[in-house]
């Protein structure tokens, strides 16, 4: 190649990759140098889901036994079952926190649904669910973003979801309680990079990624995630998962395994968690439950992940 037709191909390389979207810019540079700032250490309390409560109990006798075998606070699904002047009784009295909650409408009312008026629905349900959590004290709403299927295709509901997702951002910003976006078993955003693209295509400081530790080890590696969604992540879900049992007995035996019994590599996990400076404050049991001892034990099990924290 002659020397002026070499300069000549360089300069267009050069510039396709500067205005190329997704490579590399300045833009991207300084996000980058944002999640590479020195972490803090991080803290992390722990919480399980009130469902998994087993034990006949009081509203009130539930939280203090929660209390009372080491957790520090519950999370609930919403809209709420239950009154909310109940639940900030059985709060103050047993010193346990309310944090977070899940939305329940999120599977068969869709953000992803080519149907307006199942969007509809969910935003409603969903806007419920940020005044809920406001009401009791937490701070974040667990949502799916899509789920794709047969009749719903990957690019339709990557869009469709985003846009819906979008509408929420009014009622984010009024209660001030943020959205994450789980990964789960949804045929949608399978790749670290699509879920931090997802997050940053939403363009809500707000809004950002709940990270379940458990549910991307059918195919990746948490620590791998953790370590691209970065500052993203606003929640973690805590839950173990066995590839053997999984190829063994089938796809959900997966999860039939005790915490540090499967294939979580929890020191690297933490150590990631600990190096993106994770700020949410908690990790939440998302298991089968039980009663007291079952509970004291996953209670123990969460101690000892948590002290892998660098």
């Amino acid at each position: 190649m002659r020397r002026r037709d070499f300069i000549k191909s360089a300069t267009v390389l050069t510039t396709g990759m500067v205005a190329a979207p997704g490579l590399v810019s300045a833009e991207n540079i300084s996000s980058f140098a944002r999640e590479k700032e020195p972490a803090k250490a991080v803290k992390m309390k722990k919480a399980l889901g009130y469902g998994m409560i087993q034990d006949e109990l009081s509203l009130v006798d539930k939280f203090k036994m929660v209390k009372e075998i080491g957790f520090d606070g519950i999370e609930f699904n919403s809209p709420l079952e239950f009154p909310v002047d109940e639940l900030l009784k059985a709060r103050d009295i047993s010193g346990i926190e309310l944090p977070t909650t899940v939305n329940k409408d999120h599977w068969k009312l869709p953000l992803s649904s080519p149907d307006p008026a199942v969007r509809k629905k969910i935003l409603e349900s969903v806007t419920q669910s940020l005044k809920d959590t406001k009401a009791i004290g937490g701070d974040t709403v667990l949502v799916v973003p899509g789920v794709v299927n047969k009749e719903s295709s990957y690019e339709e509901a990557y869009y469709t979801a985003l846009y819906a997702i979008k509408e929420l951002i009014p009622a984010v910003e009024s209660t001030g309680v943020k959205i994450g976006l789980e990964n789960v078993w949804n045929n949608f955003l399978l790749s670290p990079l699509e879920a931090k693209q997802f997050v940053d295509d939403i363009n809500c400081p707000l809004i950002g990624w709940w990270f379940d530790i458990g549910n991307v080890l059918r195919y990746g590696w948490p620590e791998q995630w953790i370590k691209t969604l970065n500052k993203r992540i606003v929640k973690l879900h805590l839950k173990e998962f066995s590839i053997k049992k999984m190829n063994e007995q089938g796809l959900w035996k997966g999860f039939d395994v005790d915490i540090e019994k499967g294939d979580d590599d929890w020191p690297a996990v933490m150590k990631a968690v600990g190096e993106v400076g994770y700020s949410g404050g908690w990790i939440t049991a998302e298991v089968s439950g039980g009663g007291k001892e079952k509970l004291a034990k996953l209670s123990r099990d969460m101690d000892k992940v948590i002290s892998y924290l660098p």
